[in-house]
């Protein structure tokens, strides 16, 4: 049965079911197969007519807005964090704003004056932990309190630490800067924890709000289309994204606040605005979708890889390997492998949790390449903002110009959702996820690449040269920059951006589509840990991240980005033609679904 809108409903668009007419008249056959688990969509349907995303429900939006208060508030402090700790107070400040009025063309605020390679120690801390914590956060929510009242819980620690932080920045408090540091250090541990606990949640939670299915509806200009839940998902974790970005613009004001008021006011904004985060979970708590939690099954998972390995495992790794990629390797964890009666007694799984369990390794593998994509982020986190120190700043705060990433991630969000991406779909052009990902990788390497040149003429320009240019200053104290306006170092942050949409959002997408339903804030947890482990790459690299070297360290990456990239490509380009085969495991009613639709729903 295909999906139209009825002539007598025009006005409304709504969408009402009617008989398999279509199908008759684009002659196909009235006994071919349907996909599973679509309503009336054969695979004739699916191969030859265009899709298109369904309508984001009002809960999605909601869950949006929560997203958008807590990057707010996370953004509008991280961002600010490499100045408040490396630079000194500026003259005559308490509270680490600069005072005189006429130094702050070329001005940079400062609180503790802890230093270039202190600063990105602790950022770098700041970072491996928040992306470690959304473990504790996803294992919570999907066995013990479902990802509404994780979400809700990790936001009330996440309000505690922002009042530490405020706290530390105080004028009584930076008159010793060790004693703010602690007091940094203690905020950095408690909001980590918070937003950890949020980040794993909050993804598969506004994917979760949709529960439409693979349908034909006839759109009013007559045209046929597959509503199709996947592009749906696409769209909303673009979506999604954008609200990420679009709270991390916070960071602007907080960038002038910081220069002109002192990070107090600069740090006292996104506590306000955090409030928000649990107040507009309790204004939507009736309307949203909630997954309740499952029970662990980790245990289980373990003995369905302990059956198929047991089988296959040789002292030979290259025979292993083998064994692990041959297309039989789950059969000895299968029940339906047995005969009836010589089933071994642990196996208490069907066939469709083997496939589970496969399901999720295949994702959780593909994340695995991504602590080298995020090597190349990090580098706007702090990096580029001393690289930005370094020049002509007329008046714009040097950490303001990281926000052009989060600006034209929202500018491109748009384009690529109504323009690039229906346009590629028109053509028949199957811009897969494992394609999109290694397009982020090979910009995100080209975006370092400018970085290494960008880096190489400051050395040139500056007076200082390759001597910690961003310190440079006159005989008279004031900074002396190199004779190169700041907003050149723009082209990195938007390439980055760029590459985010490619990359980013879309292990997003990967994380929630191909994780069963039981495990997807475990399987988001384990795709956000990555940032995790980059970070401890990058504390490793510790010793060379300083600013004589920053030309080398940039270039290094990028070469590393497009080399890791590739091989990522060649790797699981496999996956992509399974596509369809793996969205759909998982979706049973042993998933904890009934016909695509979550069991509990407020």
């Amino acid at each position: 049965m295909a999906t139209t809108y009825s002539p007598e409903k025009a006005g409304s668009k709504e969408l009402v079911p009617t008989t398999s007419l279509d199908d008759e008249k684009l002659g196909h056959s009235t006994d071919e197969v349907f996909i599973e688990g679509s309503e009336g969509v054969t695979q004739h349907d699916l191969d030859t007519l265009r899709h298109v995303a369904d309508r984001l429900p009002v809960s999605a939006w909601l869950v949006a807005i929560v997203e958008f208060a807590e990057r707010w508030t996370y953004y509008g402090t991280t961002n600010i964090f490499n100045n408040y700790i490396r630079a000194p107070l500026p003259k005559f400040s308490t509270t680490g704003a600069v005072v005189i009025a006429a130094d702050r063309a070329n001005g940079v605020a400062g609180a503790l004056g802890k230093g270039q390679q202190i600063s990105f120690a602790i950022r770098t801390f700041n970072s491996f932990w928040v992306y470690s914590t959304p473990w504790a956060g996803g294992i919570l929510a999907d066995t013990m309190w479902g990802r509404y009242k994780t979400i809700m819980i990790f936001s009330i620690v996440c309000l505690i630490g922002h009042i530490i932080l405020v706290a530390s920045a105080s004028p009584a408090s930076l008159e010793n800067s060790d004693a703010a540091l602690g007091l940094l250090a203690l905020s950095i541990v408690i909001m980590g924890l918070g937003a950890g606990g949020i980040k794993a949640n909050v993804s598969p939670m506004i994917a979760e709000q949709y529960t439409g299915k693979l349908r034909k509806v006839t759109l009013p200009s007559g045209e046929t289309v597959i509503m199709s839940p996947a592009v749906t998902v696409q769209s909303i974790f673009l979506w999604f994204y954008a609200a990420i970005n679009l709270g991390s613009c916070g960071a602007i004001s907080a960038s002038f606040l910081a220069r002109d008021h002192g990070y107090w006011a600069a740090y006292l904004v996104p506590t306000c605005i955090f409030v928000a985060v649990p107040g507009v979970l309790l204004l939507g708590k009736n309307l949203y979708v909630k997954t309740p939690p499952r029970g662990s099954i980790l245990l289980e998972t373990m003995r369905v890889i302990g059956f198929a390995l047991g089988a296959r495992w040789s002292i030979n790794p290259m025979k292993t390997i083998r064994a692990i990629r041959a297309p039989d390797f789950w059969d000895p964890a299968k029940p339906s492998n047995y005969e009836e009666g010589k089933r071994p007694a642990k196996i208490t799984w069907d066939d469709e949790f083997v496939g589970e369990v496969s399901r999720t390794l295949n994702a959780c593998t593909v994340f695995m390449f991504f602590p080298f994509y995020w090597l190349c982020y990090s580098q706007i986190d702090g990096n580029l903002g001393t690289v930005a120190a370094a020049m002509k700043l007329n008046g714009t705060p040097n950490d303001l110009i990281q926000n052009l990433n989060p600006i034209s991630i929202i500018i491109m969000i748009p384009i690529f959702d109504y323009i690039i991406y229906p346009f590629l779909r028109k053509r028949g052009i199957n811009f897969t996820p494992i394609k999109r990902i290694y397009a982020g990788f090979l910009v995100a390497g080209l975006a370092m690449l400018y970085a290494a040149v960008l880096q190489h003429f400051i050395f040139k320009e500056s007076p200082c040269h390759d001597n910690e240019p961003s310190a440079c200053v006159g005989a008279d104290g004031n900074p002396w920059p190199a004779n190169i306006n700041v907003w050149v170092v723009s082209g990195p942050y938007i390439l980055v951006g760029m590459s985010e949409i490619f990359a980013s959002i879309t292990s997003l997408e990967y994380a929630f589509t191909k994780a069963p339903a039981r495990m997807k804030s475990v399987v988001m947890a384990f795709s956000q840990f990555q940032t995790a482990l980059s970070s401890a790459l990058n504390f490793a690299l510790t010793a060379v991240n300083v600013e004589p070297r920053f030309a080398w360290l940039f270039g290094s990456f990028g070469v590393t980005a497009w080399i890791v990239g590739t091989i990522f490509f060649i790797v699981f380009r496999p996956l992509d033609r399974r596509e369809i085969e793996l969205n759909a495991i998982g979706k049973g009613e042993r998933a904890g679904f009934v016909d695509e639709k979550p069991v509990e729903s407020s």
